[in-house]
C-alpha cells in the first residue's frame, strides 16, 4: 500500500511514518508549510516552521523515504482569517478542527491522489475501525475531538498508526527507530501563533474596539479594549475587583459588551449546536450521548436532540463554561457519533 504521511517534524508523525515503513508500506513524507516563521531552534516540537521541516526531512532521510515540503500558506491564510473573525464575533474558535477538515484530510488527500497513494496517515491519537472514529487508547493524548467532521471518504482512506499506542510507547518506538526527534518536547501552541500570544495576533488584525464591561444585571463595571481579548470562563486579565473571583460569562458581539459574573453564572443546562456532522445516521428521535465541549474536557452525560443540521443538547447535570465557537462532540463510549459548533449555551 502506498501511503502519504503528514510529517510535522514531531515525534508522533515521525513514528507513524516509521511504523508504516516497518510494516512494508510504500511511504511518502509530506510537510505542510504554513508560511509562518518561528523563532527558536528545532529542539522544540512545533508544526510547520522551517526548523520543523528540517526535522521532518531528517526523519525521512533516516527512514529512507521520499520527502516533499509543500507550500500551503494560502490555505493557512484562510484558516487564520477565520480564527481572527471568530474572535472578533465574540466566539472562541478551534483552528485545528478547521485545519483537519480542509488541509490534513482535504488537500492531503488531493496530494495522495496526485502521487498515486491510496491512503493518508497522521500522528493523531485516535483510531478508525470500519469507517468509524474512536478515541485513542491513551486517553490523556486522545485527539478524536478534533476529528468529528471527517466525511466517509476521508475516514476510509485515513490511517492513525499511533492511535492504539500510549505516549510512552511512541517515545520508545522513536528511540528504537533511532529517529533524530526522539527527545523532542511537545508543544501546545497554535501552529500559526509561534509566540503563543493569539490575542496579539487578533489585535493586530482587528485593532482595539473598546466597549462596556457589565455585570449580569447590566451595571457598567469598566471599559474593555475589545471583546476579541476575552473568552467565556476567563478569569485573568479582567481588570476589576468584585470581592470574589469573577469570570467572563458572556460576550455580546452585537453591542461589543463583555458580561462578567461569578462561578454559578457559568453553569449551563444545555446548548445549541449548528452545522452538525454525523459520522453515522443518528436515527429517529433523541439519543443518549456523552458530550465533550472542549478539547480537554470530561464528557458530560446528555440527551441530544438532532434537528436537521442542528442539535439541541440537554445535560443531565449543569456544565461549566459552554463556549460559543468551540465544538460539541457526541460520544457513545469511545466512539465519535458526530458533533457540531456551539452556537449558544442555556443558563442552568
Amino acid at each position: 500500500m502506498r501511503v502519504v504521511v503528514a510529517m510535522s517534524g514531531g515525534v508522533d508523525s515521525s513514528v507513524a511514518a516509521a511504523l508504516l515503513r516497518e510494516q512494508g508500506h510504500d511511504v511518502v513524507g509530506l510537510f505542510m508549510r504554513n508560511g509562518v516563521e518561528h523563532a527558536g531552534t528545532s529542539s522544540k516540537q512545533g508544526c510547520c516552521s522551517a526548523a520543523d521541516a528540517y526535522d521532518a526531512r531528517r526523519v525521512a532521510d533516516r527512514l529512507g523515504i521520499p520527502f516533499y515540503a509543500i507550500d500551503f500558506s494560502r490555505e493557512f491564510a484562510g484558516i487564520v482569517d477565520h480564527f481572527v473573525a471568530e474572535y472578533a464575533r465574540g466566539r472562541t474558535p478551534n483552528p485545528c478542527i478547521v485545519c483537519n477538515q480542509s488541509l490534513k484530510f482535504g488537500r492531503l488527500l488531493d496530494y495522495a491522489d496526485a502521487a498515486g497513494c491510496s491512503h493518508v496517515a497522521t500522528g493523531h491519537y485516535a483510531r478508525i475501525e470500519a469507517g468509524r472514529v474512536f478515541r485513542g487508547r491513551d486517553r490523556a493524548k486522545d485527539q478524536s475531538y478534533v476529528l468529528f467532521n471527517l466525511d466517509r471518504r476521508q475516514r476510509e482512506r485515513t490511517l492513525f498508526p499511533v492511535g492504539s499506542m500510549g505516549k510512552d510507547e511512541v517515545r520508545a518506538a522513536a528511540e528504537r527507530f533511532a529517529l533524530p526527534v526522539s527527545g523532542k518536547p511537545e508543544s501546545m501552541e497554535i501552529c500559526f501563533v509561534p509566540d503563543n500570544d493569539y490575542r496579539r495576533l487578533v489585535r493586530e488584525r482587528t485593532g482595539d474596539r473598546p466597549g462596556p464591561m457589565v455585570d449580569t444585571t447590566g451595571r457598567v463595571l469598566a471599559e474593555h479594549p475589545g471583546i476579541q481579548n476575552f473568552t467565556v470562563g476567563q478569569r485573568e486579565g479582567l481588570g476589576i475587583a468584585l470581592g470574589r473571583p469573577a469570570y467572563v460569562v458572556e460576550l455580546r458581539a452585537e453591542t461589543n459588551t463583555v458580561v462578567v459574573g461569578f462561578a454559578d453564572d457559568l453553569l449551563s443546562s444545555g446548548l445549541l449546536a449548528r452545522r452538525v456532522h454525523w459520522l453515522s445516521d443518528p436515527g429517529p428521535g433523541s439519543l443518549e450521548a456523552a458530550v465533550q465541549i472542549r478539547a480537554h474536557h470530561d464528557p458530560a452525560p446528555a440527551l441530544v436532540h438532532p434537528d436537521g443540521d442542528s442539535a439541541r443538547v440537554d445535560f443531565r447535570s449543569p456544565v461549566r463554561a459552554v463556549t460559543p465557537g468551540q465544538a460539541a462532540v457526541f460520544y457513545r463510549g469511545d466512539e465519535v457519533l458526530g458533533g457540531g459548533w456551539i452556537e449558544s449555551g442555556r443558563p442552568a
